[in-house]
């Protein structure tokens, strides 16, 4: 067995043996025996791919893009579209704030499936799955991408290549809670890069989707697609966990 075979199956056995001790909690409703219940996953709230391919608003029946987005399906405002799991509400909301912001990592596991499963309801094609990277800075403070650990779960699950070092965040930013539709847009702009080793061609007529945990106005997805976009991809598609539809 090869060293990292090793190591995982430590990983694993030692899990086994905290499980036993320390039984885990569902992150939705708190119930003891797994870190997320089917009775919670029953509850979310999912987003049919009859909603608008480009922004994730809800359709009249029979249409395609809502208005907002019509005439602009080529590439707008730098992303091609955007695909949803479900609405941000609870149980949805306490998972990712767990996952995010409370260190319960291994929310990745089944978030990520959920995230692989909404890649294939929605048809989506792709030559590489990329989370939306963190600067330095604040991927030192939090010790982990809760986005890469999603976008490694749902790239195995779909088998298409995960690439994580495809965008650089070179500038840091303030979070984007809190911020203004227009304030999200200045804040993140021009926030990222494209590597060197994918910034001389590697992209030309590649399809890339880019996941994270929640998209509001859509600034965060775009800003990260214009410099694909300006490497040579062909299409980018935004795939989150979450749509929240009103500032908070």
């Amino acid at each position: 067995m090869k060293k990292q075979g090793v190591l995982r199956e430590l990983q694993r056995n030692g899990q086994h043996l905290f499980d036993s001790l320390f039984p885990p909690r569902c992150a939705g409703c708190a119930r003891s025996g797994t870190v997320l219940c089917s009775s919670c996953i029953a509850q979310f709230k999912t987003v049919e791919p009859s909603h608008c391919q480009l922004c994730g608003r809800a359709l009249l029946e029979g249409d395609l893009l809502c208005t907002k987005c019509h005439g602009r399906h080529s590439r707008p405002a730098g992303l091609n579209g955007l695909c949803v799991f479900s609405s941000y509400e609870e149980p949805m909301r306490s998972c990712i704030h767990a996952l995010k912001y409370h260190g319960n990592l291994r929310l990745a596991e089944p978030l990520g499936a959920l995230l692989g499963q909404t890649f294939g309801r929605y048809g989506l094609q792709a030559d590489a799955i990329i989370p939306v990277p963190l600067h330095r800075d604040r991927q030192q403070q939090r010790g982990y991408n809760h986005a890469q650990l999603l976008a490694q779960v749902c790239s195995t699950l779909v088998r298409v290549p995960f690439h994580e070092h495809m965008l650089v965040r070179h500038r840091a930013t303030l979070p984007q809670v809190g911020l203004s539709a227009r304030d999200r847009y200045l804040n993140i702009a021009g926030a990222f890069l494209c590597a060197p080793a994918y910034a001389t061609g590697a992209l030309s007529g590649r399809s890339i989707v880019i996941i994270d945990d929640v998209s509001t106005t859509g600034a965060t997805l775009k800003e990260c697609a214009a410099p694909l976009f300006a490497a040579g991809a062909k299409e980018v598609r935004g795939l989150v966990l979450a749509r929240l539809t009103q500032l908070l």
